[in-house]
């Protein structure tokens, strides 16, 4: 059984910045693409960022130049830096992660005040 356990939401004011982690424990053997998607009240979840095994990076164009996601292959952890936030990066934000199937984290909240 593999679970996803997110952290470092929170409150922040716009322009300010936060960092969220994820990280998988169980069994787990190698992990694919790590990723971040969001959630925002009476919206649909979108992906935010998507990182594969080898590094390749993926972003929505909403958060380019603010957002940067990293893992760390070694501790099963998957990290998105945002900076320059703003009110409408207000949402629950899921970490993802494909071990064979694909596992979602519990989720975490992320809330920007203008």
């Amino acid at each position: 059984q593999v679970q996803l356990v997110e952290s470092g939401g929170g409150l922040v004011q716009a322009g300010g910045s936060l960092r969220l982690s994820c990280v998988a424990s169980g069994s787990i053997f190698r992990v694919n693409v790590m990723g971040w998607y969001r959630q925002a009240p009476g919206k649909q979840r979108e992906l935010v960022a998507v990182i594969t095994s080898g590094g390749i990076t993926n972003y929505a164009d909403s958060v380019k130049g603010r957002f940067a996601i990293s893992r760390d292959n070694v501790k099963n952890t998957v990290y998105l830096q945002m900076n320059s936030l703003k009110p409408e990066d207000t949402a629950v934000y899921y970490c993802k992660m494909k071990i064979g199937y694909d596992y979602w984290g519990q989720g975490t909240q992320v809330t920007v005040s203008s």
